[in-house]
């Protein structure tokens, strides 16, 4: 049916452009799950991996 990539990037903000789904890992636990956009969006995020 489809392809499924494993990208592992420290750049957030590309990892994110090229992604439909992400995963965001801290210390090794997921502290953030969903599409690319709404991790985008979502103010956390913005703030601690995008520089706010």
């Amino acid at each position: 049916e489809g392809t499924t990539v494993l990208l592992v990037e420290q750049n957030a903000r590309m990892a994110l452009r090229v992604a439909q789904h992400a995963y965001v890992l801290e210390t090794g636990r997921v502290v953030r799950e969903g599409t690319a956009r709404d991790l985008l969006e979502d103010p956390r995020v913005q703030e601690a991996y995008l520089g706010g």
